[in-house]
């Protein structure tokens, strides 16, 4: 009995620290995502601004750069699947390091190198929107073959718990590069963030990633990619430390029986699945979360505060609440399921994004309402940041954590890679489309004199009702499922 709670504890340890490691992944996916949200209006000011452009230009050009690292993310999902196949998830996780150690110095000193060619001032744009490229490339791969490598490593009782401390790690990203731009900006004239600050807070990025590298270095491949590749020797002495003696043995026959025809064309289960892969995806970026996140300073600033309070407000009502409501999921997926909080969370933010868009009209809130955080607030702001954060509660319990659970599980073993491939790449090409659209929206004279910067979230409140009937009438419950029976939701092709 002693010698069996003992190798318990050890299988647990192992797995916990796996799936650790693999979450540095995630962390640098939300650290190098949102921090862009400290340097949006630097990047306004220092490229767009000085090419003298139309508003409507200008808007377009300055969503480009802001979102110019959700193009990189596309294809770096596209490639992903291939690659996790071919040199495997740590190998892939891996490359994401380095490419976002790179990219993160990049596109703080766009001008390094680049300057030989003239590329100074705003002309250094181009070589700006090639690290930010190459950064979206690593944020693409992590974010598929961090749950990935979860999903493979951990037992099916906790595989969801597991798999959400990828999105635990994503917003404990998040949440501290709101603070590390806080920090880097605090006590300095908007002119410093306009100059140097900016810089700082793109290249902090390489810290994080370094660590990626040496922790990718250390780790062991999946035991599946292990059985993909026949090296059942190697996967059967992991299984031995994953899922204790007992099991190693069935678990492994139970991988190699679905495995048996290692990869099969990406349709062989229909159309469903791949629909129900990609339209998740698409849902969990027409909500608007990116959109709130990416411009949290730049919303709070339209509410009132100063640059330091804006990215002040951003660190603690934005990054705060989704580090703890990300939690909650991580406590309650493999109690509740996937469904109910999938549609409960959906619900929530589209009653946020309501309440904000009315909030944001020009007829019922002053443009020039004083910073939220100040005695002299008015009531209607006290209500807007209600609402964001019930909108942030709303996405952390569910769409955020929930969708990559779903994403690790619903694709049988035999075309997981390729099919997962294809729904994260969905979902950044929304993420760029939401995250390019909303400074078009919000920045339009037309939208404005009508919505006063409440349009965008009528739209998103909008698509996050659709999501919620969606998941009601299409979406399968994986709680508790092993991957090995995940093909049996799906009609397989003849």
């Amino acid at each position: 009995m002693t010698t069996t709670a003992s190798a318990d504890r050890s299988s647990t340890a192992l797995v916990t620290a796996l799936t650790l490691a693999a979450t540095l992944g995630g962390l640098l996916f939300g650290y190098d995502t949102a921090v862009i949200s400290g340097v949006t209006d630097a990047i306004t000011h220092n490229f767009v601004e000085p090419r003298h452009l139309s508003e409507a230009d200008a808007n377009f050009l300055s969503g480009l750069a802001v979102s110019m690292a959700l193009l990189g993310c596309v294809i770096g999902a596209a490639i992903a699947g291939p690659i996790s196949t071919r040199i495997g998830r740590k190998s892939g996780l891996l490359i994401a390091g380095v490419l976002f150690f790179l990219s993160s110095l990049g596109a703080g000193y766009p001008e390094f190198i680049w300057s030989i060619f003239g590329a100074t001032g705003y002309h250094a744009l181009p070589a700006f929107l090639g690290y930010r490229l190459l950064a979206g490339t690593a944020i693409g791969m992590a974010s598929l073959l961090a749950p990935m490598y979860i999903a493979e490593v951990a037992p099916p009782a906790s595989r969801g718990m597991l798999v959400t401390f990828q999105q635990i790690a994503i917003v404990v990203g998040i949440t501290l590069v709101y603070f590390v731009n806080y920090g880097i900006q605090s006590g300095h004239s908007r002119e410093y963030l306009m100059s140097t600050a900016w810089r700082h807070m793109l290249a902090s990025a390489a810290i994080p990633a370094a660590l990626l590298i040496v922790f990718m270095l250390l780790v062991p491949e999946t035991p599946r990619f292990l059985v993909l590749k026949d090296r059942d020797a190697e996967a059967l002495s992991l299984l031995k430390r994953l899922v204790g003696e007992a099991e190693a043995q069935s678990t492994l026959q139970q991988i190699k029986a679905t495995l048996v025809e290692h990869t099969r064309p990406v349709l062989s289960f229909g159309w469903l699945v791949l629909i129900v892969g990609i339209m998740l995806s698409v849902f969990q970026q027409v909500v608007g979360i990116n959109a709130v996140l990416y411009y949290a300073p730049h919303m709070f600033a339209n509410m009132g505060a100063s640059t330091s309070d804006a990215l002040w407000d951003s660190a603690i009502y934005s990054g705060v609440t989704m580090l703890v409501f990300t939690l909650v999921a991580t406590f309650t997926v493999d109690r509740l399921g996937r469904k109910p909080l999938l549609i409960a969370g959906a619900l929530i933010m589209a009653a946020a994004m309501i309440v904000l868009g009315l909030l944001f009209d020009r007829h019922l809130v002053s443009a020039t309402v004083e910073h939220v955080g100040a005695a002299s607030t008015t009531g209607s702001s006290y209500i807007a940041l209600a609402a964001v954060v019930v909108y942030i509660m709303g996405f952390s319990f569910s769409w955020g954590p929930v969708v990559w659970v779903m994403l690790s599980e619903i694709y049988p073993n035999s075309i997981r890679g390729k099919a997962m491939s294809i729904g994260v790449a969905a979902q950044w090409v929304m993420n760029f489309i939401v995250s390019t659209t909303f400074p078009m929206m919000d920045g339009s004279t037309y939208l404005n004199l009508r919505f006063n910067h409440g349009f965008a979230y009528w739209v998103y409140g909008a698509c996050a009702v659709l999501a919620a009937l969606f998941v009601i009438r299409f979406v399968p419950e994986t709680k508790g499922r092993p991957l090995e029976s995940i093909q049996h939701l799906w009609k397989a092709s003849v």
